[in-house]
C-alpha cells in the first residue's frame, strides 16, 4: 500500500497535531504519536525516527473514548511504511500550505470549528526541515 487517507473530525486540532508530531521527529525523542478523532473511531499515527528515516504505522481503533488507554498494538494496523524524514516533512509541509492557500486563515477558521490555522506549528516544521534536511521549501 502506498497511500492512506482518513478525514478527521473538525472538532480536533488535527493539522496542528500532525505538524507538531512531525516536527518532533527532529528532537531527541525518537517516537511521536498523533491521534485523530474520527467520531467515534480513533486513527493513531505512530512515527518513529531512525536517523534520517521515519517509520510510520497507522492504527485504527473502533472507539476513541476507549482507545486512549490501549497500546498501539491493540489497534488494527491499517498502513505501514518507512520513508526518508525529509520526504515525510516535505509532504506534510506541502499539504498544510495547500490547505492555507486554498482556504486562507479566515476560511480555515470557518471550516475547522473556529480554530485558527496552525501558523506557528507550520513555521516551526518549515524551519527544522530547512535547517536539518537542507531543503529550500
Amino acid at each position: 500500500m502506498s497511500e492512506h487517507e482518513d478525514t478527521p473530525s473538525y472538532c480536533t486540532h488535527a493539522l496542528a497535531d500532525l505538524l507538531t508530531g512531525v516536527a518532533g521527529l527532529y528532537g531527541a525523542d525518537a517516537a511521536r504519536r498523533v491521534s485523530f478523532d474520527m467520531e467515534p473511531p480513533e486513527v493513531r499515527w505512530v512515527l518513529r525516527a531512525g536517523g534520517k528515516t521515519v517509520g510510520i504505522d497507522i492504527y485504527w481503533f473502533p472507539d476513541l473514548h476507549e482507545s486512549f488507554r490501549l497500546p498501539d498494538g491493540d489497534g488494527e494496523l491499517r498502513w505501514s511504511s518507512v520513508q526518508p524524514r525529509r520526504v515525510v516533512a516535505h509532504a506534510v509541509l506541502e499539504a498544510a500550505q495547500g490547505v492555507l492557500d486554498k482556504h486562507g486563515a479566515k476560511g480555515y477558521r470557518k471550516q475547522w470549528g473556529d480554530e485558527p490555522f496552525p501558523a506557528a506549528e507550520l513555521g516551526e516544521l518549515r524551519r527544522l526541515h530547512e535547517e536539518r534536511d537542507n531543503c529550500a521549501h
